[in-house]
């Protein structure tokens, strides 16, 4: 069994580790950005999807990826995670869509309510104490997730028409726009910025780049806020104009 994870603060790749760390020891994880992960994919019958929905969408970057290696996922069965912040409606039941297009067989799909990544809108920041209680909720949602998969009956979250007329008129109805494209709205201030370059180093796009001492942005930004939550300056915004809280999933996990 292989984990295929897209996560920007780690969500999503937490909720993977745990997941295939009760169901599958011998499971290896990877994130969809690691070199050799064709090669992974190809060796590989069953496989674990897990990422952050984004306005009850799919981040650009992983539909192009499994556009790109649409020959692959026939005859795989596919489980999918689809971790959010507030509600999603059918954000596992997107990537099962396009999954099954390309003649994979979905085994069932697991919805789990996340610290939000989401550094620069402070309507949607909670408290550490309210985090890692979603951390904690999520904890015990996989538990029970993995017990129906060994009794045979995957939870089926996200995945059916109820499902997905509640992501449409939930969301994409409204923001499908901001996640049908890549961005060019990624910010950096100018005078906060120092030039670290750790912004660089982290963005999945390599859609940033050091010109004149200072962090340029261009136009093919996936929305996943690693930027935004790793710079000591907090000089990188996108849908905000301020920092509000930057946090990454360590933060929230109680020792």
């Amino acid at each position: 069994m292989l984990g295929i994870y897209f996560s920007g603060t780690g969500n999503s790749r937490y909720a993977l580790e745990v997941f295939l760390g009760k169901l599958d020891k011998t499971a290896k994880i990877f994130a969809i950005e690691d070199v050799n992960i064709a090669n992974y994919i190809k060796e590989n019958k069953e496989l674990v999807f897990s990422y952050s929905v984004q306005f009850s969408n799919i981040p650009k970057m992983l539909k192009d990826f499994v556009d790109r290696h649409k020959k692959l996922w026939k005859g795989k069965k596919i489980f999918v995670i689809a971790t959010m912040g507030l509600f999603s409606g059918d954000g596992a039941g997107i990537l099962c869509r396009l999954l099954r297009k390309y003649g994979a067989e979905i085994i069932g799909g697991l919805h789990l309510k996340m610290p939000d990544s989401i550094g620069d809108e402070k309507i949607l920041k909670r408290s550490i104490e309210k985090n890692r209680e979603l951390v904690k909720r999520a904890e015990k949602k996989i538990d029970n997730a993995v017990k129906c998969m060994k009794n045979g009956k995957p939870p089926q979250e996200g995945i059916g028409f109820f499902y997905h007329v509640a992501g449409f008129f939930g969301q994409r109805l409204y923001f499908y726009s901001k996640t049908k494209q890549y961005t060019n709205k990624l910010k950096i201030d100018k005078k906060k910025c120092i030039g670290c370059s750790k912004c660089v180093g982290l963005c999945p796009m390599k859609n940033l780049s050091i010109e004149n001492h200072l962090a340029k942005a261009g136009d093919r930004c996936t929305m996943c806020y690693r930027c935004i939550n790793i710079c000591p300056k907090k000089a990188i915004t996108l849908l905000g104009k301020n920092v509000i809280e930057q946090g990454t999933i360590e933060k929230y996990l109680l020792k």
